[in-house]
């Protein structure tokens, strides 16, 4: 049987993901990286550029794993260390929703997101 808030938290974590490298692209690291008012550091440095860009990315990287965990733990009866991992993820997502409200004051699109990935995330194990 499939658990579907594990199921909801792994489809809503690649959402966030793709929102996150595309919009992140469009709105952020090109005009930070190719506008007219980039950096000094980026307007002489091909690879800080690269890794500008890289490392915002890894992070949509990071959250598709995460979100095929959250898959494959959605699939099974949880054990032990499946709960450990639920609530690390859970977590994760809580302090990522908390700190983008605090910093955006609550304009960032992504916090609501963060906090339900984690509430659907710590719902099976109540």
């Amino acid at each position: 049987m499939i658990s579907l808030p594990l199921a909801a938290a792994a489809v809503l974590t690649v959402l966030v993901g793709v929102v996150h490298s595309w919009l992140g692209e469009i709105r952020l690291i090109s005009p930070l990286i190719d506008g007219p008012n980039r950096a000094p550091l980026l307007e002489h440095s091909h690879f800080a550029r690269k890794l500008v860009r890289f490392a915002w990315h890894i992070t949509t990287l990071a959250w598709l794993g995460i979100a095929a965990i959250l898959a494959i733990l959605a699939t099974g009866p949880l054990d032990g260390k499946d709960r450990i991992i639920l609530i690390a993820i859970a977590t994760t997502f809580i302090i990522s929703g908390l700190i983008s409200f605090i910093i955006s004051r609550g304009r960032h699109v992504g916090w609501p997101l963060f906090l339900a990935i984690s509430a659907a995330t710590l719902t099976p194990l109540f």
